[in-house]
């Protein structure tokens, strides 16, 4: 029994289903019987030269302008192709327990089993039996491109052309709705263009709105999305309070982070600012960046007695990408703080230690006490190498995925490999993703043990085996190749790095006494460590030659330029940047004029500031003022710049840090 009213044929959307970027297609605008019901501005007329590409992603196929005046970027078909996979799965959970199956392109006509990630967790198992009677009793069906009544409502906060959204519309079954928002204009102009192109005007809903006032106005619990994404050009912070309260009762909420400068640790203040936790510069900063994520997210829920329950956390390219659910609960609020920790890193070695914030403890009557823990875990100064520590957090310090949901996001992807063009890769990540030890936060890296005692590094499968031989659990990362997650303590990994040393001896004479290298290798160990590879060190996604890290896909590649109204393309953008701010080191030319001309475009500070004493003379490289004029001169006149004539060779080539 259908619940739907409209449809697309199954071929048209398989014969897309094959995910490719082709560039360089001009195209003029769409005839007028293709722009009814208000798709396109009235008496919009394209300026000379205006070019248009043909993009098609998996099933959508979009019109986007050369220009830099809608935002995309191919690199980030990774992301949407996971999220594609992710909400087919979640809809497939929340249909079931309706009695709805879904039907996916491409993907055998075989029963999935039922598993319901709601709170709590001893409901689990009725509430899957009383989904599997009812799909025994009343078999109804939900297919790509249709409406379902009774289906899951999504919300774009920040759509730009909409790719994101028609593809939710004709790759994703059973939805009901599906609202794209921008605050531009120009965006949704082009979006209502795409939305008719791809033949969803039925489903997906274009709309002009800011994210957070669209978000605040469905806050009722009738009103609010089934699933938010979330995918702004850098930090999501702003959107994140009004994203907890317009998601409902174990909603989905897709968040992506490109700001990762900020979650890494180069600039703790502005983290702390926006996510509310101090970043610290590490090898664990990829992952350490999606614990600080979660903990904001979870943070701004509880001011409204909820909670987030994470299912899938991503660090990939240049971005984090997280996927929690939103539940309410007032009991389930009192926990969180126990869930955060705060992180003390040595300065010297590296090691770090994690002190919760809150602990729970067994109470009469069955109940849970919740009180303030005790601490710190460390000295004042390293047990290892005698340097200070670092304090970093809060963070969220609980597992970052549920393992049941990948598993199932892998098993249907692995089913149904010519669904998404990223599919091998989807494969590797979700691979990696379930070996990954879930009770173990943060991670060393080889190059970090290594070059903190300045010896030769290990190779992966020896120092796994040490550790599996001294009876501890050992994984990788998928946020980081080299990564060595465990729960050896770090007393245990200084042993094997000095086991490691003494078959491949570093030179003591050349070594600071203060440094920590020599204080670490002037304590003999007290475990000695075995070296003989295990069969178990390797890890099945490595035995099977998954792609699990991906190499940089093409040139320039990255970050895309932030999109801007009637800007230039974005090629042009990055030449032009790229002239600006790159090769400032090069030797300039000889000839004089040229040079002076050359270094006239690395003024001093004083001289952009409009108060140094060369005036329009004023260069890079200053010439060495006269005793008169030094007497003259303030002493603080332009003392960024050297004292060198521009004009004689050896003068400066390029601009300090000024």
């Amino acid at each position: 029994m259908m619940c739907f009213t409209e449809a697309n044929t199954q071929e048209t959307i398989s014969s897309l289903y094959r995910a490719r970027f082709m560039e360089g297609q001009p195209q003029g605008p769409p005839n007028s019987a293709a722009m009814e019901n208000g798709t396109e501005p009235d008496g919009e007329e394209r300026p000379p030269g205006f070019q248009e590409t043909t993009i098609t992603e998996g099933a959508a196929r979009i019109v986007f302008p050369n220009a830099n005046e809608v935002f995309y970027n191919p690199v980030q078909e990774f992301n949407r192709d996971l999220t594609c996979a992710v909400i087919t799965e979640f809809a497939r959970i929340q249909l079931a327990a309706k009695g709805i199956q879904i039907k996916v392109p491409g993907e055998k006509d075989v029963q999935k089993v039922v598993v319901d990630l709601s709170e709590p967790t001893e409901d689990k198992a009725e509430l899957k039996e009383g989904a599997n009677l009812a799909l025994e009793d009343q078999p109804r069906t939900a297919a790509v491109g249709e409406i379902c009544e009774e289906g899951l409502r999504v919300l774009e906060g920040l759509a730009a052309s909409g790719l994101r959204s028609i593809r939710f519309a004709r790759e994703v079954p059973g939805l009901r709705s599906v609202v794209a928002n921008d605050a531009s204009a120009r965006a949704v102009d082009l979006m209502r263009r795409n939305v008719q192109l791809n033949e969803v005007a039925h489903l997906v809903q274009p709309s002009q709105a800011d994210a957070r006032m669209l978000m605040y106005q469905h806050q009722k619990a009738s009103e609010r999305f089934d699933v938010i994404d979330l995918d702004p050009y850098g930090s999501p912070a702003s959107f994140l309070d009004a994203a907890v309260q317009a998601v409902s009762e174990g909603g989905l909420l897709c968040v992506t982070c490109t700001d990762m400068a900020v979650l890494a640790g180069n600039s703790g203040e502005t983290c702390y600012s926006k996510y509310g936790a101090m970043a610290l510069k590490s090898r664990a900063c990829h992952e350490m960046a999606l614990r600080t994520v979660l903990h904001s997210l979870d943070l701004r829920a509880n001011c409204y007695q909820r909670f987030v329950v994470p299912l899938l956390s991503i660090s990939a390219d240049f971005y984090v990408r997280v996927f929690v659910r939103v539940f309410t609960g007032q009991a389930k609020v009192k926990a969180s703080a126990s869930k955060q920790a705060l992180v003390f890193q040595c300065v010297g070695c590296g090691a770090f230690h994690l002190q919760r914030l809150g602990k729970a403890s067994a109470a009469s009557g069955g109940r849970l006490k919740f009180s303030a823990a005790c601490g710190p875990p460390v000295a004042p100064e390293c047990e290892h190498c005698g340097q200070r520590h670092q304090l970093g957090g809060p963070m969220w310090a609980e597992p970052l995925h549920d393992l049941e949901f990948v598993g199932r996001v892998l098993e249907a992807v692995s089913a149904n490999p010519g669904r998404f063009h990223t599919a091998e890769r989807i494969r590797g990540v979700l691979s990696v993703i379930t070996e990954e030890l879930p009770d173990v936060p943060l991670y060393y890296t080889l190059d970090q043990l290594s070059s903190t005692i300045h010896c030769n590094t290990p190779s992966l499968l020896q120092l796994r085996s040490a550790l599996l031989h001294a009876g501890f659990r050992v994984s990788l990362s998928h946020a980081c190749k080299n990564a060595v997650k465990t729960d050896a303590p770090s007393s245990t990994l200084w042993d094997i790095m000095r086991c490691w040393e003494k078959e491949c001896p570093v030179k003591r004479e050349r070594l600071s006494e203060s440094s920590p290298a020599f204080r670490i290798l002037s304590v003999e160990p007290r475990l000695q460590a075995n070296f003989t590879i295990r069969d178990d060190a390797n890890p099945s996604s490595r035995q099977r030659g998954l792609k699990r890290f991906q190499a940089n896909p093409e040139a320039n590649w990255g970050p895309r330029p932030r999109a801007r109204p009637g800007g230039k393309a974005a090629g042009e953008t990055v030449e032009e940047r790229r002239r600006l701010l790159q090769n400032k080191r090069k030797e300039p030319v000889e000839d004089p004029a040229e040079r002076a001309a050359w270094l006239k475009t690395f003024p001093c500070k004083r001289f952009k500031e409009g108060t140094c004493q060369q005036g329009g003379q004023c260069c890079y490289s200053h010439s060495p003022p006269s005793p008169k004029a030094t007497a003259e001169a303030t002493p603080t006149d332009c003392p960024e710049a050297p004292s060198q004539n521009p004009a004689e060779p050896g003068a400066a080539t390029g601009p300090g840090t000024e």
